[in-house]
């Protein structure tokens, strides 16, 4: 698990969200990124990072663009993004 502190909270319901978790990804997380995300890269990266923070993606959406960027970064390790020649 990797938590992220936001630079800038957001709201879920009456809830403000400071920092969020992420799991590491399961199967159905990257298919909720596929799905969910559409054609854009950023949105299916965006809606399979909401997944593994269990948030509804319509409210990851309002991160900030800043946070969003950090959350990519520090989040690699779990989703194993690797190039295809094994480099991360």
């Amino acid at each position: 698990m990797t938590t992220v502190t936001l630079s800038k909270p957001i709201s879920h319901g009456d809830k403000e969200i400071t920092s969020l978790t992420f799991h590491e990804p399961t199967v159905g997380d990257l298919i909720a990124g596929e799905t969910v995300g559409g054609a854009s890269k950023t949105g299916q990266v965006a809606a399979t990072l909401a997944a593994m923070a269990d948030i509804p993606y319509p409210v990851f959406k309002t991160i900030s663009a800043r946070d969003f960027i950090r959350i990519d970064r520090d989040t690699k390790d779990l989703v194993g993004n690797v190039e295809q020649d094994g480099t991360k």
